[in-house]
């Protein structure tokens, strides 16, 4: 008999569909604050930049700007920013961005809530420290009732907005750690279509797969559930539409808010506790030490880790080809073709991993969380050898 516990995130709202501006300004003044501070990145808070306009349309409200935020979000930009808000007494956070920025501020928070003002300070903090804060979303943690929290306007399918986990770059360990809390996931996401339209095409299209990725690997894990299946299967459809459309017709706005739509749902699986694969656990290796974008990781690791786990989970793999409007193809070539359609690389070759590279990066995808949970058992390093070289 199927049994498991459901924990939904202590998310209040997601307004979709309308403008970000309106959308901040209204939500702030339903919140009550006059303390407000937004966190972006240098493109995002220049001249005439989203998260510029947005500071403005908050008036009085917004007490400043913290454009610092950088790739992977490192904890350096985690201690400036949290210090910027700390000054001015924020009430609110706004993360204007991708997942870089949303993470940082899932840090920022934890800085504020702990008065952290050293990167050391966040190290007991971190997952697997004497401090860390594991998730238990079935309460409010005691004494955080009124603790600062903050607000995302996205402008990637990264999804980091849904998830109350963050992932923040250690430089003295070269590689990114994770940091857990209940509060991390913003009380209110706002899907603005026209928020993607400054996103660099690469960038948005890119983690638009890595949405895709998200839904694939929770529907094909074992343990999926029905209401994980029900999300993962829409997230594919949505994301497997809306991705060419928006290459087809990069002005409009509609394919933009399909995708946003099949990206929120294709991490609703994270909240039931399903599991990811080989194309996550290796990507996280691709990402933390190559520096290679995530969205451009499952560009090339999806299509390869589909087919290396055809042989143990090919009917689950037949659906996913049904929702992506081709059930006689594989799984994986639609993926790839999708991918390659794009624009985006599709083999490891393009993006300067050599098979020189391959025994260190197996090595340490089999410390990777999302490892034990593929459908086909990898058992050693070599099988992770053998994913590689399919990507290759």
């Amino acid at each position: 008999m199927t049994h498991g516990t459901h924990h939904f995130p202590r998310q209040e709202r997601v307004v979709y569909g309308k403008p970000a501006a309106e959308a901040v300004v209204a939500e702030v003044a339903a919140l009550g604050f006059d303390r407000i501070y937004v966190m972006s990145t240098r493109s995002l808070s220049g001249e005439g930049g989203l998260a510029t306009r947005l500071s403005a349309a908050l008036g009085s409200r917004c007490g400043g700007l913290y454009g610092g935020v950088t790739a992977h979000s490192p904890r350096e930009a985690v201690i400036e920013g949290a210090a910027r808000a700390r000054a001015v007494d924020a009430q609110l956070l706004i993360a204007v961005g991708g997942g870089s920025v949303i993470d940082a501020t899932k840090g920022m928070l934890l800085c504020l809530w702990h008065d952290l003002a050293t990167t050391d300070a966040m190290e007991p903090y971190r997952r697997g420290g004497d401090k860390a804060s594991h998730l238990d979303q079935s309460r409010c943690p005691t004494g955080m009732e009124r603790a600062i929290r903050m607000l995302a306007v996205p402008t990637t399918y990264s999804a980091a907005e849904f998830t109350d986990a963050a992932g923040i770059f250690n430089k003295a360990r070269g590689g990114k750690e994770g940091f857990d809390h209940p509060l991390f996931v913003p009380q209110t996401v706002v899907l603005d279509p026209a928020a993607t339209l400054d996103t660099p095409p690469e960038l948005l299209l890119s983690t638009g797969v890595k949405a895709l990725d998200h839904a694939v690997e929770r529907f094909c894990t074992p343990g999926a559930h029905p209401y994980s299946d029900a999300t993962a299967s829409e997230a594919i459809r949505l994301m497997a539409r809306a991705l060419p459309g928006i290459k087809a017709r990069p002005t409009d706005l509609e394919p933009r808010l399909e995708g946003q739509l099949g990206m929120w749902l294709s991490i609703t699986g994270a909240a039931e506790g399903i599991g990811i694969g080989a194309s996550h656990g290796i990507g996280h290796i691709l990402g933390g030490r190559f520096k290679i974008p995530h969205g451009v990781t499952s560009c090339v690791m999806l299509p390869a880790a589909l087919r290396w786990n055809a042989a143990v989970n090919g009917e689950r793999q037949k659906r996913i080809s049904a929702f992506m409007g081709a059930p006689d193809r594989a799984a994986g070539d639609l993926v790839r073709e999708l991918v390659a359609g794009l624009g985006l690389p599709t083999r490891l070759r393009d993006i300067g991993i050599k098979r020189d590279d391959f025994s260190t990066i197996a090595e340490h995808s089999m410390h990777d969380p999302a490892i034990p949970a593929n459908p086909r058992k990898i058992a050693g390093p070599q099988d992770i050898v053998e994913i590689l070289e399919l990507a290759w």
